[in-house]
């Protein structure tokens, strides 16, 4: 395929990004996306700006105590080796392009560099914020001194192999650590030995046949016995575990018993239902999803009290801007829920 060349603007060493293309570089470049090194990214969070003008902060805020005027949303590995039919993403492979043309190609950035790239490039950002009158200045001072960094802006942040180092660097800087995985890289789990302030997985399915009829995996067998073995890992690991479910009507909000046995493996302290939204690449025809099958409020709520009831977990809370919903392990994992930041 012709056209290797990226147009992105490297922040690490001023060359070019090789294994993007440049049409789907400029196609994420239209939607936001500001390209560090030669596979690390960041973007604005709608969240971020808001909050920076006084606005709505993210679910995040209300159930975790983050300041979403101080976190950078980003990610060290845009590609992703699961194509997930309610992701609001670009997939490469519906743009004519691999997956794996997205990562490093085993050139792999040195993660001190990439930190130091993300938190530069997330205040070039912020800088064009300053002459709003309706940005509150404090906040934007405080937005110039992040403190929590979401690895979840896209692709799959345990593809990138030096995540240990990368997390260190992030919390020497005092910056808290929230990072999304699908639960696939079995290996880059078991080679975690510095965890991040919050892991999530996300939870796309409640069993097999759903699962891959929605993330389309290449081996359906293969994926989902590499995915429950992941969740077995997980539960022992420590530090604070979130499930992450995005709750699709029609689809995938069904077997409440099949999330529950999935909550018994993974024994997460909190579990997110969050309502599907029909933006982005979840609007591609292709993926056979609709504008009626965004929950409702009371839908999301019902679902996740059908959840709770099976799993003896609990809901404490509910977000209404993001429509998610907040379970609890129990009444302790409710009461230490709000993080105490470093800064």
């Amino acid at each position: 395929m012709p056209g290797k060349q990226v147009v992105a603007v490297d922040m690490l060493e001023k060359e070019q990004t090789p294994n993007l293309p440049d049409e789907l570089g400029r196609m994420m470049k239209k939607q936001g996306y500001h390209f560090v090194g030669r596979h690390s990214a960041t973007k604005i969070c709608n969240y971020t700006s808001d909050s920076l003008k006084g606005g709505e902060s993210c679910y995040k805020h209300r159930f975790y105590g983050i300041r979403s005027w101080r976190c950078i949303q980003a990610t060290p590995a845009i590609g992703c080796n699961l194509a997930c039919t309610f992701c609001w993403r670009i997939i490469p492979e519906e743009e004519g392009f691999k997956w794996n043309e997205l990562n490093a190609g085993g050139r792999w950035d040195d993660p001190d560099k990439i930190v130091e790239g993300l938190i530069n490039e997330h205040k070039r950002i912020i800088t064009g914020y300053k002459g709003n009158e309706k940005v509150d200045m404090k906040r934007w001072d405080e937005s110039n001194d992040p403190a929590h960094v979401a690895l979840s802006l896209t692709g799959e942040p345990l593809f990138y192999p030096k995540m240990n180092r990368l997390l260190e660097a992030f919390h020497e800087k005092g910056i808290s650590t929230f990072l999304v995985t699908n639960g696939t890289m079995l290996g880059a789990l078991q080679a975690l030995e510095v965890m991040p302030t919050q892991l999530y997985v996300s939870i796309q399915a409640p069993n097999k046949e759903l699962y891959g009829k929605i993330t389309r995996p290449k081996n359906l067998t293969a994926t989902w016995d590499n995915f429950i073995k992941f969740l077995e890992l997980f539960s022992h690991l420590q530090t604070r575990r979130v499930f992450r479910l995005t709750s699709v009507k029609g689809l995938n909000m069904e077997d409440a018993e099949g999330y529950a046995r999935l909550i018994s493996i993974g024994k997460p302290h909190y579990v997110e239902v969050k309502g599907f939204s029909y933006v982005g690449g979840a609007r591609n025809k292709l993926r056979g999803l609709s504008y009626e099958q965004m929950p409702r409020k009371e839908s999301i709520l019902e679902f996740a009290g059908l959840i709770a009831e099976k799993s003896g977990y609990i809901v404490v809370d509910y977000h209404e801007h993001s429509n998610v919903a907040l379970l609890c392990a129990d009444k302790a994992a409710a009461a230490a829920r709000i993080i105490k930041f470093q800064k």
